[in-house]
């Protein structure tokens, strides 16, 4: 809406047929194109049929970026990186608990044995020896007891629960090695197991 006079004459004094475009800038331009001076701070621009041209070109830019935008939003969505795997876990049996602390990468804990009612020590503890995450990678390795210890390697992954609170929220998925120690020669036996390991929800830790 040009409230300037002469605006009127503006529009009409272009040669017809051209369609024209009249934009505020900061600074006064004159356009040689048009029939009569443009009031100051205005510009007339012949578009023509190079419009659509550079409407196509325009959305043939931006499409491919818009397109990346949406992917990489989406990929990270669905890579939903872990950033901490401390809490507790299932074990061999539903008596036993994998107990982790995760510090800057390193592993800290201990694995509880239920060893049964006629065992003098009805749970053996196997404390955290060495471990360590990276990304998804996990390993540890716990000390001996009676002559037995626990090595893991494998990955950590999403489970079915929704929140950390939730049973299932994250999964250790990979290798468990039993080795046993032949009393007297040492040599070490290794029973190798196909794990899943779930994390306990927090009504499951409480009723410890």
């Amino acid at each position: 809406m040009l409230s300037r006079p002469g605006a009127y004459k503006l529009v009409r004094g272009v040669r017809r047929g051209a369609t024209n475009r009249i934009c505020r800038f900061g600074s006064p331009r004159h356009n040689a194109s048009a029939q009569g001076r443009a009031a100051p701070g205005f510009h007339v621009f012949r578009m023509g049929k190079r419009k659509d041209s550079n409407n196509f070109r325009c959305a043939a830019f931006l499409l491919p970026l818009l397109l990346l935008s949406a992917g990489v939003l989406r990929g990270q969505e669905e890579s939903g990186e872990i950033q901490d795997i401390t809490g507790t876990y299932q074990f061999l049996s539903a008596d036993d608990t994998l107990a982790l602390l995760e510090e800057e990468g390193k592993l800290k804990g201990y694995i509880d044995v239920y060893q049964g009612e006629e065992e003098s020590d009805a749970i053996l503890s196997y404390p955290i020896s060495l471990g360590w995450r990276k990304k998804k990678q996990v390993e540890f390795k716990t000390q001996k007891i009676h002559q037995k210890y626990f090595r893991f390697h494998g990955t950590v992954e999403r489970g079915s629960g929704h929140e950390e609170a939730d049973p299932d929220y994250l999964r250790l998925v990979g290798g468990l090695e039993i080795v046993t120690m032949k009393g007297e020669t040492g040599q070490e036996v290794t029973q190798t197991l196909r794990v899943v390991f779930k994390s306990k929800g927090r009504d499951e830790e409480r009723d410890q």
